[in-house]
């Protein structure tokens, strides 16, 4: 049985569209001692929801699952890099990548506010505390079926709709 995650990311850096597009992609730039940890639990096949954060509607935007486990995330070491980090080395890398692949779009989008207007069926769930900057989250397998079940989900075939990627 997968473990499930919640993955945030600014759509207009990259979106649930860029991942659809390019089908896997690195998830780099996590520079939190948490959430590193968090990227290094992950589990090849653990399922998350990408979130859109910091745009006008914040929310669910689709569900990815996790094609590799947690490796040196490479722009620690790149001098030209915003993710850059002098202080690790090939030897002792600090932060940490995985490689998510794209598994469908919310058809709707579940918007934040939504999430919070059934905050009685999401219990600590860690997003909608207040002050949570945190881009990788746990979810338990009960706060999933309550989110999954608030959009229709489409992968990248055209018209195809999918209802299964329950636990």
């Amino acid at each position: 049985m997968p473990n499930y995650w919640l993955l945030k990311s600014e759509p207009d850096e990259f979106s649930i569209a860029d991942l659809a597009a390019r089908k896997t992609e690195a998830w780099t730039g996590v520079r939190n001692y948490l959430a590193r940890n968090y990227l290094r639990a992950m589990a090849l096949n653990d399922l998350f929801f990408f979130y859109h954060s910091s745009c006008p509607i914040p929310g669910v935007a689709g569900i990815g699952k996790i094609a590799q486990i947690a490796v040196p995330d490479a722009l620690q070491f790149d001098p030209a890099s915003d993710y850059f980090d002098a202080k690790s080395t090939e030897l002792a890398p600090r932060w940490s990548s995985v490689l998510t692949q794209f598994v469908a779009a919310a058809e709707p989008l579940i918007s934040l506010d939504s999430l919070r207007a059934r905050a009685e069926f999401l219990d600590n769930f860690a997003l909608l505390n207040r002050g949570n900057r945190l881009s990788v989250l746990p979810v338990s397998a009960e706060q999933w079926q309550h989110i999954y079940a608030l959009s229709n989900w489409r992968t990248g075939r055209v018209g195809k709709t999918i209802k299964a990627v329950k636990p």
